[in-house]
């Protein structure tokens, strides 16, 4: 069980700490609740971990239903009639229920289970794409998305002669809504588009965009992996007609991810790998193929992972997503705020509005004086995990004329105190440089630098 403090949702939080005078902030609540974070990074350095865009930690109701499982229901699912495999099957199918319940879904049939996202949109590549693209027809995009939301389209463009357009973002590094709707047009035949992006951290206006893609008879594909985790999402509310999301970022297991689609697309899409599971009937000459979900999920599928993803949902559907989310938008403006005080840093991404919920509680940001890979090494040794390198999103960094940067990312279970921990840290480890350099100018130039001073 999700412990009761985490039941309780979130209390108020006003400036002076995350107090409310009467119990504690939401990350001082849940905090117990995932075991990893209670353990020194090194000797007498209390772990940081600031790299929750990367993957989250998992609470310890999750790790307990894995152990569970295997220790007590460990069988394939939909094979056999003995005892283990009916509850191993209900256990599997009941994940897929609370997936579909957690974002809205019209039916759990609307669930396909994969490896992750990056599987997900290569799926949906790999069968619509393929059936519906043709030479000159357009699949729009952003200069933001992550690799896994570009690599794919590139390769069918490739394959189709489809024409791959890219909407830019503004001076404040917001998406450019009117040059994306501008690039919408009769050519068309798809957009993919990242929700709230994973570097610069913005949250992108989806609905408005699906609006625009539907009216010119477009599909829509959005990237979910940091909004998903981070606010309600409601797939029927967006009007899009795939939604991928990556379990290990919503405190579920690794190896685990979904598709969600509009039953009436899902149908019309052929099987994207062939064997077990997902077919009908199997000849010498043909075989006929199941229907959706059970058509895309060939093979044995991670069905202890599909259950921790279940037990994960249950976990932050307990707290609360519109708690989760109002916390995390007070701590995404107080790591903005608390970063603005260290001179000599450039930030990535629009700055947060007055309620914060404009972008995720993450900041990429860069020295002027010091690479970010150094930044990183050194900051670890005290005890600070945060993520060094371009994010999967090396194109954005390209344009912006970045080798890479540094990103500072929070999730439920992080405190003003972790955020106050990291600034002493980044602090402490630039003036140590700017000793070292004599003037502080030397040490590998933040933004495009070339190598890090020390590999």
């Amino acid at each position: 069980m999700v412990s009761a403090a985490a039941v309780d949702g979130v209390t108020s939080m006003k400036e002076e700490g995350d107090k409310d005078g009467l119990g504690l902030s939401l990350g001082e609540r849940v905090r117990a609740d995932f075991p990893i974070l209670d353990q020194e990074a090194y000797p007498g350095k209390p772990l940081v971990y600031l790299d929750s865009a990367a993957t989250s930690q998992k609470p310890k109701v999750v790790m307990d239903v894995l152990r569970d499982y295997y220790e007590r229901d460990n069988a394939n699912v939909h094979r056999g009639a003995h005892q283990l495999s009916i509850r191993a099957t209900e256990a599997y199918e009941a994940a897929r229920e609370k997936v579909g319940a957690f974002v809205n879904a019209e039916t759990s049939r609307e669930i396909v289970f994969t490896r992750g996202a990056t599987e997900a949109i290569n799926l949906v590549a790999q069968t619509w794409g393929l059936d519906n693209l043709a030479a000159g027809d357009e699949i729009v995009t952003t200069v933001m998305e992550h690799h896994s939301n570009m690599v794919p389209w590139q390769l069918l463009a490739e394959r189709t002669g489809a024409v791959l357009k890219f909407a830019q973002i503004r001076e404040d590094m917001s998406l450019d809504l009117d040059h994306m709707k501008s690039l919408i047009t009769d050519k068309t035949k798809l957009v993919a588009v990242v929700h709230a992006s994973n570097a610069l951290g913005g949250v992108n206006p989806v609905s408005e965009i699906a609006e625009a893609a539907h009216a010119v008879g477009a599909k829509v594909l959005v990237d979910g992996c940091q909004s998903v985790p981070n606010m309600p999402v409601d797939v029927q509310t967006l009007g899009v007609d795939w939604l991928v999301a990556s379990g290990h970022k919503m405190c579920g297991p690794t190896g685990i991810g979904f598709l969600w689609g509009r039953m009436s697309v899902l149908e019309t899409m052929r099987p994207w790998q062939g064997g077990g599971e997902m077919i009908d009937q199997v000849y010498f000459d043909h075989s006929t193929f199941a229907e959706p979900p059970a058509r895309f999920e060939a093979g044995t599928p991670a069905i202890a992972q599909a259950v921790g993803l279940g037990a994960a949902c249950d976990y932050l559907s307990s707290i609360g997503m519109e708690n989760g989310a109002a916390y995390e938008h007070e701590m995404s403006k107080y790591l903005w705020e608390r970063l603005s005080e260290v001179e000599g840093l450039d930030f990535y991404g629009p700055p947060p509005n007055a309620s914060g919920d404009n972008r995720n509680p993450l900041l990429a940001f860069n020295s002027r004086d010091v690479h970010a890979h150094d930044l990183s090494f050194f900051m670890d040794q005290e005890g600070v995990a945060i993520r060094a390198g371009h994010h999967c999103t090396q194109a954005l960094h390209r344009q912006l004329g970045a080798a890479g940067s540094l990103r500072a990312s929070l999730y439920i279970y992080n405190t003003k105190d972790d955020v106050d921990q990291f600034i002493e840290a980044l602090r402490s480890t630039l003036d140590m440089f700017k000793a070292m350099d004599g003037d502080g100018g030397g040490a590998g130039g933040g933004l495009v630098g070339g190598e890090p001073s020390i590999f």
